[in-house]
């Protein structure tokens, strides 16, 4: 599956909002108002934060991405975290390629790997306008995904901010995840 060549990680850094993507059982089936925010290492690898809204609260796990293959341009990057979030104990790894982005780092396809088992669509904004949405659904096909699948995210405009909002401490939503729920 060809990706893109030449990311430039510190464009992509900062914050993105999930615009859609494939349900999977590490995320809150209910879970709105999703994103992640990136930041560059000093040593080239990305800390990684992904955040969402669930029952009233938000739940969050952090983890590390870095290149699959420090020696190629591909943008095939591991994303490292460790579970359970609120004891984290087990790492678990997962591919994070990037399939397309637009040339102003504002939208982005991002793929689970070779098993097309995760997709997402990613904005620097919480909405991204039809057009954009239906080239990037596009894409995916090209890709050989089923984009059946894609199940859009609720979000806020504005979006949350800061620490008002009561956090899941005991990972009730993760246990919750691991019944389907």
């Amino acid at each position: 599956m060809e990706v893109v060549r030449g990311l430039d990680l510190e464009r992509y850094m900062g914050r993105w909002y999930e615009i859609a993507s494939f349900q999977s059982f590490f995320q809150p089936k209910n879970g709105k108002d999703t994103r992640a925010t990136y930041t560059l290492n000093q040593d080239g690898t990305v800390h990684v934060v992904n955040e969402t809204y669930t029952d009233g609260k938000k739940v969050s796990i952090e983890g590390t991405a870095y290149k699959a293959n420090p020696n190629s341009d591909e943008a095939k990057l591991k994303v490292k975290f460790y579970l359970p979030p609120f004891l984290p104990i087990i790492p678990v790894t997962g591919d994070y390629w990037v399939l397309y982005i637009d040339e102003d780092y504002q939208y982005v396809l991002v793929g689970g790997g070779p098993s097309k088992k995760y997709l997402w669509i990613l904005c620097r904004q919480t909405y991204l306008d039809d057009e954009t949405y239906n080239f990037l659904v596009e894409k995916a096909k090209e890709f050989g995904y089923d984009v059946s699948k894609l199940h859009k995210t609720p979000q806020s405009d504005p979006p949350p901010e800061g620490d008002n909002t009561p956090k899941d401490t005991k990972g009730i939503w993760w246990i919750k995840s691991l019944f389907g729920k």
